[in-house]
């Protein structure tokens, strides 16, 4: 629920392709927001509709701001984020996280409401009803919990981070938002170190 991250995204593919089979790549959950029912302050949702305007001027992605009159906003993203690890658990957190990104930004779907996890749950063919259980399980919020003390410990100053681990040391990854080679020869370089 990042919209850097949404923006990130065809980069992030590029990347991907250009990475070699050799590096494991793994999704670490931020968290970002916690848990909250109340409704977004108008000075925020201000701010993110800035954002989204200015990603848009940036990179040219795409956002249909429906979502600020459709929904309720809440600044919430740790359901999200327990959908990602139920749906993992089912093989398809890649694709619960595409899911998750095209609801919010492109069809105003609001993914701090389980119901919209579910129903996106339902359109990837997920089992739903082991989906249901896991988003609400107590492991389910201990990994994500897990996670976000993860990132913090590496120092991810924010989304989106890429982090390289390898045995001699944590690098932070510089991410490009435009070009794919030079975040690829940044992370090579510290594998030649």
């Amino acid at each position: 629920m990042c919209s850097w991250c949404w923006g990130f995204r065809p980069t992030w593919l590029k990347l991907i392709e250009l990475i070699p089979d050799s590096i494991e790549v793994k999704y670490i959950l931020g968290g970002l927001a916690p848990d909250s029912i109340e409704t977004m302050p108008e000075a925020t949702v201000t701010a993110i509709q800035s954002h989204w305007r200015h990603i848009t001027l940036e990179l040219g992605t795409e956002f249909n701001f429906d979502f600020w009159s459709e929904c309720k906003p809440r600044r919430s993203t740790y359901p999200a984020c327990r959908a990602v690890i139920a749906a993992k658990k089912q093989n398809k957190e890649k694709a619960m996280v595409l899911g998750i990104q095209e609801a919010y930004y492109l069809q105003a779907k609001n993914p701090s409401n389980v119901d919209t996890l579910i129903a996106i749950a339902s359109e990837l063919k997920l089992d739903i009803n082991l989906f249901k259980k896991d988003i609400e399980a107590s492991a389910t919020q201990k990994a994500l919990i897990a996670q976000v003390k993860l990132a913090r410990e590496w120092n991810v100053p924010g989304f989106p981070s890429l982090v390289l681990k390898t045995n001699k040391a944590i690098y932070p990854i510089n991410v490009d938002y435009k070009d794919a080679t030079i975040t690829y020869r940044q992370i090579m370089n510290y594998l030649v170190l």
